[in-house]
């Protein structure tokens, strides 16, 4: 690795580039719920079903796989090691209150990548409504590709297993294919920026929550 090289690795702010699709998905998606608010249940089934591209998908598994070409490790010097499970601190959820700050901080989109996100339950109320559209089996080929890739978490900026704790300050929203590619691994080993170093991205995306309301 060239110097120039080097310093492109360590200044990375994700591990791939978002795709022109994954806004495009955003955009049905909003429009499916704006629909789906006017009564026009046929034409926002529709649109969920225009945002499971298949461009997505191959997206989310090029990052989230064991032989990702996206994802690449370096040492760093003195970093902590991977605890024993028994030496961890326990892992928990952010408090319905700690979630409610996160959002308020980080908003809807992924703090590595910038794409827009949705929480699960959001999710869970759309499939509900229209479940023949917005399909979520167990295998992740079942699962609707722009939520898959949209799914808000809840990630560990130093992971758990390597000492890190659960205080708002250590956890940042990140999308799951983020979330999943980074595994174990220090943002400095996979040569990502701290993403609690810049600002969150700013928009009108919301996480699709008003359709909680409903």
């Amino acid at each position: 690795m060239t110097v120039n090289e080097h310093i492109d690795f360590l200044n990375r702010h994700c591990l791939r580039d978002p795709i022109p699709q994954i806004t495009d998905a955003s955009r049905y998606l909003d429009a499916a719920v704006s629909a789906h608010f006017a009564g026009k249940t046929v034409l926002a089934e529709e649109l969920i079903n225009l945002s499971n591209m298949p461009e997505i998908r191959e997206w989310t598994e090029s990052l989230w796989g064991s032989n990702s070409p996206y994802v690449k490790y370096r040492e760093v010097p003195n970093s902590p090691p991977c605890l024993p499970k028994d030496q961890r601190i326990e892992v928990r959820m952010p408090s319905t209150a700690e979630k409610r700050d996160l959002h308020d901080r980080d908003g809807y989109h992924c703090r590595f990548c910038g794409i827009p996100v949705i929480r699960k339950e959001v999710r869970a109320a759309l499939h509900k409504l229209y479940p023949d559209a917005l399909r979520w089996g167990r295998k992740n080929t079942e699962q609707h590709a722009a939520f898959q890739a949209m799914w808000l978490q809840y990630d560990h900026v130093l992971p758990h297993a390597r000492g890190g704790n659960n205080d708002i300050d250590n956890i940042v929203i990140t999308c799951a294919p983020c979330n999943f590619a980074r595994m174990d691994n220090l943002v400095e080993e996979v040569g990502l920026a701290d993403p609690l170093v810049r600002k969150p991205v700013q928009s009108s995306w919301n996480g699709l929550e008003r359709i909680l309301k409903f």
